[in-house]
Formats: C-alpha cells, sequence, structure tokens
C-alpha cells in the first residue's frame, strides 16, 4: 500500500515597499481632508454697501374719541338705515323698531328679490371691498369681522331705504307699525359698543391695556332688543387721540418734538400726530398721539397698532454677526514717527543688546486712533510687546507699553487672509448694524468681510473666498 504524500500549502510572503506605504498615507490624509472640509463650518463673506437702518418704535395705543352711546327706549325689532363710518347729519333716521318683527319679515323678503341694490349701491360696495382688500394683512386677521359688520350695514342701507321708499304704500296696507329713529346729534355713526365710549385720559391706566378682557357688542339688524340697550353710538369730532404705554427713554427722546410722524400698518396710512406725555389714573406716564383727521378710517378700531418714524440713519451697512473685539496696546499720538524713508509709521523702541542700550524703529500698524492714543496689535508675534519702552522722537522721554483697551471691528479679507478693521456703530436692527463710512483704518464700500467673526482666531489667517 502506498503512502499518501502530505502536501503543505506555501504562504507567499507579504512583499511591502516603499511606494504602497505612500499611497496609503496619501489615501488616508485626502480622506481626512475631506471629511475635515465637509464638517467644518464654511467661512463666507460679506460685501460691504451703503445702507440706512430706521428705528422705528412700534407701539399699540387705545382709541379715545368725542362718543354719544344712543340707546333704545322701547322693545322690538331693529332695522338699520345708516351704514357703519357714515356721516349723519340731525334729525337722520338711524333705525326704526318694531314690536312685531313683521317689518323685519317685510324687508327680509323684500331684498331678496331682484334689483334690491342698485347699480350705484353695488359700486359702493365694491369699493370698500377693494379699500380693506388693499390694506388687509394677516397680523390684522381681526379686521375682517368689522369688514363683516360695515358691509352688511352698507347693504343694510342701501335696501332698507330701497325698499321703503318704494313699497310705503304696500307697508302701510299690510298694517305694519314701526317706529323711526332720528339721532339727535351730527357726527358719524357706529353700531360697535364696547363700554369705553366715555373714557378720558385720566381714566388711563395699564389695565385698559389688557385686551384679553375686552368686548364689544354689534346688535345685528333684525335682532330683537329691550329697552335701554345701546344701539348705537354718534362721534361727533373729526379730533381723536391714541394713547400708549410709553417706556421712559423713549419718552425723553420724542418730548423735544411738538410733532411725530406716524405710520399705522393695518390702514396703510402715514400721518403727523401731537405728541405729548399725559399721566393715568395709576400715576404711571403715557404718550398722547392727537390727530385732527382720518378719524373716519378707525372708527371701528378701539385698539390700533402704529409706528413712530424716526430719521434713517445713513452709514455702511454689515451683519451682527460679523462684529467682532480685539485687544490694542496704547501709545501716546506725540510717540509716532517716521521711519528713515520717512514713508511708513512706526515708533521707536528701546533695544537692549550686550553692546549697550540703542533706539531702533519699529514700523506699526495703526487700528484707531483718537486725540490721546494710537492703538496698535498687542498679539504674542508682534514686535512691540507689553513693558517694552518707547521713545518719543527729538525726546528722552520714554513710555512702557502695557495699557491696553478693546475695539469693535471685523475681519476684511480682501487680500486673502483677515485683517481687523474698527468700526464704529451707529444704529442697530435685528440682524444688521449701520456704521460710520470714511473712518480713518475703517471700512470701504464694497470690501469684503467675513460674515460670521466667531469663526475667525486672530489676524493673517487665509481665506478662500
Amino acid at each position: 500500500m502506498a503512502k499518501k504524500s502530505k502536501i503543505l500549502k506555501y504562504r507567499k510572503p507579504l512583499n511591502l515597499n516603499i511606494g504602497m506605504l505612500i499611497f496609503a498615507a496619501i489615501f488616508i490624509y485626502m480622506i481626512f481632508s475631506v471629511y475635515t472640509y465637509l464638517t467644518k463650518e464654511k467661512i463666507q463673506f460679506y460685501e460691504v454697501a451703503d445702507g440706512s437702518i430706521v428705528d422705528d418704535k412700534r407701539y399699540t395705543g387705545i382709541i379715545l374719541r368725542q362718543e354719544t352711546t344712543e340707546y333704545a327706549d322701547s322693545a322690538g325689532y331693529v332695522n338699520y338705515y345708516v351704514r357703519e363710518g357714515k356721516r349723519a347729519s340731525v334729525n337722520t333716521c338711524i333705525y326704526s323698531i318694531d314690536e312685531s318683527g313683521n317689518l323685519s319679515s317685510f324687508l327680509e323678503e323684500q331684498n331678496e328679490g331682484p334689483g334690491a341694490l342698485t347699480d350705484q349701491d353695488l359700486s359702493n360696495i365694491r369699493r370698500q371691498l377693494n379699500a380693506y382688500s388693499t390694506a388687509y394683512s394677516d397680523e390684522s386677521f381681526d379686521s375682517v369681522y368689522d369688514a363683516k359688520y360695515t358691509l352688511e350695514a352698507m347693504v343694510m342701507e342701501y335696501t332698507n331705504f330701497n325698499a321703503l321708499n318704494s313699497q310705503e304704500q304696500l307697508i302701510e296696507e299690510m298694517g305694519i307699525r314701526f317706529k323711526q329713529v332720528f339721532t339727535p346729534v351730527s357726527g358719524v355713526v357706529s353700531y360697535a359698543i364696547d363700554g369705553y365710549e366715555s373714557l378720558t385720559v385720566p381714566q388711563i391706566s395699564e389695565a385698559v391695556f389688557d385686551r384679553s378682557q375686552y368686548a364689544r357688542a354689534v346688535t345685528k339688524a333684525g335682532q330683537r332688543v329691550e329697552p335701554g340697550t345701546p344701539i348705537y353710538k354718534v362721534i361727533t369730532d373729526d379730533s381723536w387721540s391714541v394713547v400708549f404705554p410709553v417706556e421712559e427713554e423713549d419718552a425723553l427722546e420724542f418730548s423735544s418734538q411738538n410733532s411725530v410722524e406716524v405710520f399705522f400698518p393695518g390702514h396703510d396710512l402715514v400721518t403727523d400726530g401731537v405728541f405729548t406725555i399725559v399721566t393715568g389714573s395709576d400715576g404711571k406716564a403715557y404718550g398722547k398721539l392727537d390727530f385732527d383727521k382720518y378719524m373716519v378710517q378707525f372708527v371701528t378700531d378701539r385698539y390700533v397698532d402704529f409706528e413712530i418714524m424716526t430719521a434713517a440713519t445713513e452709514g455702511l451697512k454689515i451683519p451682527i454677526s460679523s462684529v467682532t473685539t480685539k485687544n490694542f496696546y496704547l501709545v501716546p499720538v506725540d510717540f509716532l514717527t517716521k521711519g528713515g524713508d520717512g514713508l511708513e509709521d512706526g515708533f521707536n523702541k528701546e533695544v537692549y543688546t550686550e553692546a549697550g542700550t540703542s533706539v531702533v524703529f519699529v514700523p506699526t500698524t495703526v487700528y484707531y486712533s483718537n486725540d490721546e492714543y494710537y492703538y496698535i496689535d498687542c498679539d504674542k508675534d508682534q514686535v512691540i510687546q507689553a513693558g517694552d519702552y518707547l521713545v518719543k522722537p527729538d525726546s528722552s522721554e520714554r513710555f512702557q507699553v502695557g495699557i491696553t483697551a478693546s475695539l469693535q471691528g471685523v475681519y476684511n479679507i480682501n487680500r486673502g487672509y483677515t485683517v481687523f478693521k474698527q468700526i464704529e456703530v451707529l444704529a442697530q436692527s435685528d440682524e444688521f448694524y449701520t456704521i460710520r463710512k470714511n473712518m480713518s483704518y475703517g471700512l470701504n464700500v464694497y470690501d469684503h468681510i467675513v460674515l460670521n467673526a466667531s469663526l475667525i482666531e486672530k489676524e493673517g489667517v487665509f481665506v478662500y473666498q
């Protein structure tokens, strides 16, 4: 019997060479670089532009007017003949009231037929709708109900008058008895009653600005009322006021102005108002704006949002995120000198060697100056450091570097690397600063700056735009 031969598998030795090692190192480095690039927050730039910020003050105020409320003197069903916001003269028929409700049923039947509204009536309603849709905004959605009541009153005025004029004989034949009510004073008519009709400035307090408890009643056409029910009110004067809570600093700012420009966003209206400070019943100060026109546009409003417009601050516009602070050494202004070529600014610095003490000129970048000091860099890699002595030109007077102060500024990247530029903020909005233009050592229009300064640790960092 033949012996079985044992076959052993020969293992090839791992043959590593320098080329494979270099390739592997390069491959790992590329993976690491790609990962770092994808995960690292990118440095973006912003181009400086001319701009302005209007620091308008936004408030909510309560409207005060000369209002006279009229009440029902008998029970019955109400029908209106004057629309909301219309001016009525003395002895104008405002509404009628009948005990049985037959007139309301009759008018409702007449209004459903063709010709209830004339072409002129439809044109007026269309104009009212266009005016409302133009001024509408989502922020004032509650004004939809005011518009609804106004349109209902307009339609009721037109249809009721048309029906009464054309069917007067039929009404008499049907034996419908009703009482017409005439306004005792002239003015603008409104059907929204909220209990603030007699509110005056001395009665103002913080409580009247709590809108969570605010409610108003509108008696609709065809509704039954009892004696003493408030039916409508007449606004007897075109003058009106807006009273609003005001901060002390705002009161001081506006107190020097007799008149301020006011913008009402909900009505797309800009007008001038007389500004005064008044004291409420709670002893607190409130702002008061007086107007002598446009009252009719606010006839359905009790509270109103508005802005007091201020002058625009002109300058350079930069994002708030681009601003940072940096510390600098302060050197007296009379220590600055010129180099041997007369072109470079710098300081004479004392240098100590084995041969003794000497004075050398050190070129230095100045970042900012005022009447007393120059601001120079205090990074650790700079030639001038804390403790160094600077010598005044043409004098033996010395100054030891050490006093520091900080400046607001941004990182300019026009040259491809970060350079700190000082700024002076003039005004601020939610996202932007307006800064002074034409500053020495400052920014210019079209300069490129780092959008997010928090990503930069120091000057001299290369940034690829």
